[in-house]
């Protein structure tokens, strides 16, 4: 049975924030802006974004030094400072029951739950070809995602937005749900209702170009972000694409469109194996690519 935990005061004026990325920022600034007290932010540790890089601090902690806010990478640090509640936005690890049982936490998810509980809500929205998507601010328990839900607010999905766009429009509606909550109080939080899913992890082998898919379903791959292809003994990086009517031998490039499943998808920016992304007809004029080419093959 799951240990029943204290759920947070209904008008919290002291938070310590739990975030990572640059989607966690906008909250962090909205409730500092808001007048609400941050005495510490709880961040995942500086780490290095390349080989030969020096290790470099979250965007989270960028934006909490800015703030004067102090910061550690302990989670059970959050116990060493009063506050009222925590906020979890984006951290990247799942909080300590112990820490929970402590000190009382809510958590801002980028889904409309139960939908898409977990580490890729966004993209696994984006590659189920979702319409709708939005913000929950939920109570946080052990569990991951199951929380009671105090408020909810849903958004349409544009077809042709990306991951990364995506994320940025919700992490802004997020900060605003969030600020909104606190000032109305943590009252009446109602249960999760509907069919779960679970949106995990997006690995390399999710953005591999299959061109027996459907064109549709190859471009919210693509929209994700990090699709690739083979092209010969090469890999090709595919950044953005586009739909098209016609028909096609799966895989056969003919000038800028490749054959799929269902319909044509139209080239318009990749990236060969150690260049730089340049327009797909650059690409292939630069290549001098025979008429038979296959991608993925």
């Amino acid at each position: 049975m799951t240990e029943r935990l204290p759920p947070p005061p209904e008008h919290p004026r002291s938070v310590v924030y739990f975030g990572s990325p640059a989607d966690a920022v906008p909250a962090l600034v909205a409730l500092v802006e808001a007048g609400f007290e941050v005495p510490l932010v709880i961040t995942m540790p500086d780490r290095r974004r390349g080989r030969r890089a020096a290790p470099s601090p979250t965007p989270v902690k960028e934006a909490a030094l800015e703030l004067g806010i102090a910061v550690s990478d302990q989670i059970s640090d959050a116990l060493t400072v009063d506050a009222d509640c925590g906020v979890v936005v984006a951290y990247g690890e799942l909080i300590d029951t112990k820490v929970l049982s402590l000190l009382p936490m809510i958590n801002v998810h980028f889904s409309l739950l139960p939908r898409w509980r977990g580490a890729a809500p966004v993209e696994r929205a984006l590659l189920a070809g979702d319409k709708k998507t939005g913000v929950c601010v939920m109570g946080l328990e052990p569990e991951l995602d199951t929380g009671p839900l105090y408020r909810q607010c849903e958004m349409n999905i544009n077809p042709t937005v990306t991951a990364t766009e995506l994320r940025a429009e919700l992490a802004s509606l997020g900060a605003r749900e969030l600020v909104a909550a606190l000032r109305d109080g943590l009252r009446d939080p109602v249960t999760q209702e509907g069919e779960v899913s679970v949106a995990k992890k997006i690995h390399r082998a999710d953005l591999k170009l299959d061109w027996t898919r459907a064109a549709t379903e190859l471009d919210r791959v693509v929209r994700v972000g990090g699709a690739w292809t083979f092209a010969g003994s090469t890999v090709l990086k595919v950044h953005e694409t586009c739909p098209v009517e016609g028909t096609a031998i799966p895989g056969k490039l003919n000038g800028d469109l490749v054959g799929t499943g269902d319909g044509l998808l139209r080239l318009l920016i990749v990236q060969p194996e150690g260049k730089s992304r340049l327009k797909a007809t650059a690409w292939i004029n630069g290549a001098r690519l025979g008429p038979d080419t296959q991608l993925g093959t």
